[in-house]
Order: C-alpha cells, then structure tokens, then sequence
C-alpha cells in the first residue's frame, strides 16, 4: 500500500456498495476510511428497502385478518395504529444502522460522520476542515428521489418522507409508475388511505412483462387504487385547511389529503468536488465508469446508484466487493456480470422477474417458446378471494434454454430467487420438467408448465 498516503482508500457514501466495499478492502489489509455525512446504512436501510418491507408485512395484516375468518378464526374488533407502526419500524432502522457501524469497526475502518469533498489530486477535505489524502477514492453516494418542478412543487413528499408520516392521509395521490409507486399504493391502500396513482404514459412498470404488469393493474383497481393515464402535473395549491388542490393534464382539479412523487431517483453527484479533479459525468448526472467501477481518473472509483447502471442494492453490494477485490486482493480483477439480474416489486401481491420478457425475447431471438400458469392460490381459494396468480416462463425455441421467468403471486419474490440461479445457469424447459414438484405449493407450477 501507499504510506505516502493517510489512507489506501476513502469511501464517500457509507450506503451498501460503500460499506461492503470499505469492510472487504480492510480485510485485505488497506487503510480505509468512509465519510458519511446522514446515517450509515445508506438508502436501503435507512430509508428503502427494508423499511418499505417491514410497511410490506405490515399492510399484509389487512388482508390476512380478514383471511383469517375463513380459516376457522375468529377475529375481535381491528384496528391499526400508524404510528405504532412507523415507530417500531424506525427503532428497527436504527438496530440496523448500529450494526453496520459496528461492521466497519471491527474491521477498523475509520468513519467520518461527516460530509467529505475531493479539493484536490488525491486529497479530501471533511466538512469540519480537517484534510486527508487517499491512494483510491470511491464514490458510493447512491441517488434521491427526483422532484419535478412546477407550481407548488414544494408541496410534495417522496419517499423519503413517507415513512416518518404524522399520520396517514385520508386521500394521497403518488405520481409516478414504477416500483416505488406501486409499492407505496399498495401500503397506503391496505392501511384505509384511498389511493390514486398518476402516470404521465400509459403504462406501469414498464420494464416488466406485459402480462404481469396488466395482472397488477386489474388487481390493483379490484382492491380500489385509481389510475390516471397521461396525467402530469401542472400546479399544487395548498388550501386554508390544508388539503392540496391538485391540477394534473386532462383531469378536473381534484384535492387530496399528501402528494408523493415517485419519478425516478437521480445520482447524487453534486458538491462532491468531482469536477476538481475532471471526473465525466453522464447525460443522466451518473458518474461514468468502466465494467471494473473504475473512473476516467485512475485513481477514483464508484459503484452503486450514483453510477445508474442497475439501481439496486444488492447490485451495489456486488459492485463494492468487486472493487476491493480487484484492487486490493491477491486476485485477478473481475468485472460484476449486470445481464440476468433478477428483482423484484413489493406490490400486492408482489412482482418477481429475471431474465427476458417475452417482448425483448422475441425481439432478439426470433423463435420463442411461452409457457404460463393461471391460477387462485389455494389460499385464496379457501379466503374466497378470486385473485389469480400468473406464472410466465419464455424459452429460446432454438436450444430450449429458459431466456425469462416472470411471476406475479403471493411469495413470488421467495420463489424467485431460486429460480433465478437456474435461468442465469442457463437451465434448459427440460431440466425443469425432469425436476420433481413439492406438493402442494404455488411454485410447484415452474416444473409443471405444458
């Protein structure tokens, strides 16, 4: 390592990619340092992913002590309480947040609770002026929710806010048609709020197969979310008792209780110095880099969000560990594989995917070969609930290799991710069709498809 250096490397951003990143360069022996100027922990923990989850479960209770009666059960008087919600979920947050801290402890990394600038080749200054120098710099600053502005514009929440809610609104209109959208419609709607969802096009979750993404559209509307299609927005107007008139493109004005916005999320690149030292910055405000993170300056390195290649946590995490690897383990430098990433979204019920959709597939490959299951969980049979699961496998006709696997269903996720192996092995239909079911479950319809 440098000793001409304070530091072999300093991490800007203590999210995912910045803390696996930091935690696996000091177990190869460098010193390390992360700055981090909110809470360790990054968007995922402090403010997505898990958080959303634990909001996930809770929504779910709506349903399940209805569900319950069916089963034999018999439920007293129901009532929720938000805020005992939100509250046990943030003291979660912060369980979290100190076991991350104590990660990079225990592998002495030095943390910085504070903002960190690059003023210079090699030299980072903190916000309270104290000035250090780093062989390797990473940039692991994640993105933000992007605000659009127009009239009244400062009077929305994003997700961010969402979760440290007073109370829940009686009406809430969420802009926007990808997973936080849908994902954030589903939970207010299960906690009582009547819900409106507003997309400027005329599709949801666009990147997602077509007959998943229809599926969730019929059982959203069946559960009561409203749909406006073509809808963007041209003023906010806070009235006297604090309800927002809301006036969106070809709809009458309409009030609701909280606006959330829910457009995308932007690389937070801004104030970061990068430009002192001549770091390219994308069309789309991403730091540019190579497949190995790694900057047009030798030296400066990024991963996750804030380099908008695949904008999920466990791709940061991957991307973190790579770096480390490559440069300060005693291997050859590797490159993290971004094609056949599966995901999914955390709706109601949720959305599980990797691979192709069927339109991308017939669009590269020609001959394709589509298998689906449509069917009530058994479940929802017994609930007397009439929504339908629907499993889609696609299959390259030319060497029967499964190409994509889309789900939508109770579990999905859980499903997926097994499934997801086999499709980036390169599986074949048959391989599946040789696999013996487990009985009775819903993902028994993957080895069973005709």
């Amino acid at each position: 390592m440098a000793d001409a250096y304070d530091f072999d490397l300093f991490t800007i951003g203590a999210g995912s990619g910045g803390v696996r990143a930091s935690r696996v360069a000091a177990a190869h022996g460098a010193r390390v340092a992360v700055a981090e100027e909110y809470r360790v922990g990054g968007t995922c923990v402090i403010r997505g992913c898990v958080p959303k989850k634990m909001l996930v479960y809770g929504a779910h209770f709506a349903e399940d002590l209805v569900d319950a009666e069916h089963f034999g059960w018999t439920i007293g008087e129901k009532s929720f309480d938000w805020v005992k919600l939100r509250d046990h979920v943030q003291n979660d947050v912060t369980r979290l947040e100190g076991l991350y801290g104590q990660t990079l402890s225990n592998h002495d990394v030095t943390v910085f609770n504070e903002r960190a600038v690059i003023t210079g080749d090699h030299q980072i200054t903190l916000a309270s002026g104290k000035v250090v120098t780093a062989a390797h710099i990473l940039i692991a600053t994640g993105a933000r929710p992007f605000v659009p502005q127009f009239p009244g514009s400062e009077h929305v929440i994003t997700s961010n806010e969402a979760f440290h809610l007073d109370a829940l609104p009686r009406r809430i209109l969420i802009a926007g048609g990808g997973y936080i959208a849908n994902e954030f419609a589903g939970i207010f709607n299960e906690f009582g709020c009547k819900v409106t969802i507003a997309n400027r096009s005329d599709t949801i979750l666009r990147s997602y197969d077509a007959s998943v993404r229809d599926r969730l559209l019929q059982i959203s509307m069946v559960k009561g979310i409203a749909f406006l299609f073509h809808a963007e927005f041209e003023s906010i107007e806070k009235q006297d008792d604090g309800t927002l008139l809301v006036k969106l493109t070809g709809q009458d004005p309409c009030e609701y209780d909280a606006v959330m916005v829910a457009t995308g999320r932007v690389p937070n690149v801004e104030g970061l110095g990068l430009e002192t030292i001549g770091v390219d910055i994308g069309q789309r405000g991403e730091i540019v880099v190579d497949a190995f993170s790694r900057t047009n300056v030798p030296y400066v390195y990024a991963v996750g969000d804030v380099t908008d290649r695949v904008q999920l946590t466990p791709v940061a995490i991957r991307e973190g560990q790579a770096f480390a690897d490559s440069v300060f383990g005693n291997c050859e430098p590797y490159a993290v594989d971004h094609s056949c990433v599966p995901s999914a979204v955390f709706s109601h019920p949720p959305i599980a995917a990797v691979g192709m959709t069927e339109g991308e597939a017939r669009n590269q490959l020609g001959n394709v070969k589509v298998y689906q299951a449509d069917f009530r969980p058994m479940k929802n049979v017994v609930a007397g609930r009439n929504e339908r699961s629907l499993y889609k496998m696609v299959v390259d006709a030319a060497n029967d290799r499964i190409v994509g696997i889309h789900m939508i269903g109770p579990e999905a996720p859980e499903i997926m991710q097994a499934a997801a192996i086999a499709v980036k092995a390169g599986l074949t239909k048959a391989d599946f069709d040789a696999t013996v079911a487990i009985h009775p479950t819903m993902a028994e319809e993957l080895v069973l498809f005709k």
